[in-house]
């Protein structure tokens, strides 16, 4: 099966994407930007926090991750928490970390 272009074309002409560059200010003065791409210095500093990641790496993490675990419940959970329509699983993991804080507590 081929596949269809994801990548649509140019709405602009030739002569229009030149006409804007060519328009376009060599230099941006902007007061309100705390960010200035003509500071080489900030563009530098800019870069060197970046991390090179390869394609299909994930980057960090802003929650910690969970565990991926196999576990079996009894179809009577698995049906209660399901029924209650998208998002069960988040439900099923609120319900259990409830649990765990009530009897952690005791």
């Amino acid at each position: 099966m081929k596949r269809e272009p994801t990548s649509k074309p140019s709405a602009f002409s030739r002569e229009q994407v030149e006409a804007a560059i060519a328009a376009a200010p060599d230099r941006v003065d902007d007061p309100e930007c705390p960010y200035d791409p003509n500071d080489a210095a900030a563009v530098a500093a800019f870069w060197a926090k970046g991390k090179v990641r390869l394609p299909g790496q994930r980057g960090a993490q802003k929650r910690p991750t969970k565990v991926a675990v196999t576990v079996r419940y009894s179809p009577e959970v698995v049906e209660y928490f399901k029924g209650t329509g998208d998002g069960w699983q988040t439900r099923m993991n609120d319900a259990l970390r409830e649990y765990v804080a009530l009897h952690r507590a005791a």
